[in-house]
């Protein structure tokens, strides 16, 4: 949705500094009730997917998906968004490297109760033990990138490393390939194989 866009756009604008005011009045229009934090776009491409297949339409159910750019934005974002600020229900995704990070953030931002989800290392992680090595490296085949992968796991830095670490490091190895890969590999997902992460959250909103 054109207007949720518009929406995310003066939300990241206000967080890097820039006016409130077309942020508020972008959730009043749009009668914005929750806000998806999210680490980065491949994790947007990943929830988005999953909604669409469960034929949810996130955007009108009042339901913002928003990458921060990373996770330590989590509480900038929290203070704009939730109680300090417009005054929204906040939840998402964190690794659980990052799970303190989150908490501490949220605490200083005046949102320490709102609930995120952790996955174990990340989304893509939790996605490649759903689906399998097997199944994975079949995807990449099917999207023309095994050669690429094959190269990459013939690297010395990968040597000794399992088939799943190198293919979680693979997916990152190319400008907007973890993002297509958020798409794809949830679309493979068998119905009752979808990380509880990801399950959570989307029962959750």
């Amino acid at each position: 949705m054109a207007d949720m866009r518009s929406f995310r756009d003066a939300v990241t604008a206000w967080a890097a500094g820039g006016p409130g005011d077309p942020a508020r009045e972008w959730a009043v229009r749009l009668r914005v009730r929750t806000v998806v934090l999210l680490e980065g776009p491949s994790d947007v491409a990943a929830v988005d997917t999953l909604a669409a297949r469960r034929g949810r339409d996130l955007a009108a159910e009042g339901v913002c998906v928003l990458s921060m750019g990373g996770a330590m934005s989590v509480a900038r974002f929290a203070r704009i968004l939730g109680p300090p600020g417009l005054g929204l229900r906040l939840t998402g995704l964190c690794d659980e490297a990052e799970r303190g990070y989150y908490a501490r953030g949220l605490e200083r931002a005046g949102a320490a109760e709102q609930e995120f989800f952790v996955c174990a290392a990340d989304l893509e992680d939790e996605l490649i033990r759903a689906l399998g090595v097997a199944r994975v490296e079949e995807l990449v085949g099917a999207e023309g990138d095994l050669r690429a992968l094959m190269t990459f796991q013939r690297q010395p830095a990968q040597q000794g490393r399992a088939p799943h670490q190198q293919l979680r490091r693979f997916l990152g190895t190319k400008k907007g390939r973890k993002i297509s890969y958020g798409r794809v590999l949830v679309e493979a997902l068998d119905p009752d194989r979808v990380p509880a992460p990801l399950d959570d959250l989307l029962a959750a909103v």
